[in-house]
């Protein structure tokens, strides 16, 4: 194997890695906002869970190039508790949709590192800050 192709194999296999680690983030924010949730009807109680790709839980949504979370709507869906700073590992989220829930307390600082948010909807709960 040439040079070229060692260093263009080590590169692929950091990328990959990467990669992975990205994913894992995704799918750890994910289930870190769930458990901040108190779900009365149970939509991510059943179907928020690690055994499954987060890309077809309910309300999220994956970009088609790569598995990372663009979209998370959760829309009057019932839902209590606080919204948890680990939504600002989301970093490939452009669309944030609360509304028409109960969700309380403080809207976490870490929604600033969300430099591909365009859309943000949080109306109709209980948040400050």
């Amino acid at each position: 194997m040439g040079k070229q192709a060692l260093i263009f194999m080590i590169y692929l296999g950091a990328l990959i890695y990467l990669m992975q680690i990205c994913i894992a983030t995704d799918e750890q924010s994910l289930l870190a906002i769930k458990a901040h949730i108190t779900d009365p009807n149970n939509i991510l109680a059943t179907n928020w869970s690690q055994g499954t790709s987060f890309c077809t839980w309910i309300g999220v949504t994956c970009s088609r190039r790569h598995p990372r979370v663009t979209a998370l709507n959760l829309f009057n869906m019932s839902l209590e508790g606080t919204v948890a700073k680990e939504i600002g590992n989301l970093s490939f989220l452009t669309y944030l949709n609360i509304r028409n829930n109960s969700f309380s307390g403080a809207i976490p600082i870490e929604i600033g590192n969300l430099r591909r948010l365009r859309v943000l909807q949080m109306s109709f709960n209980q948040l400050g800050g």
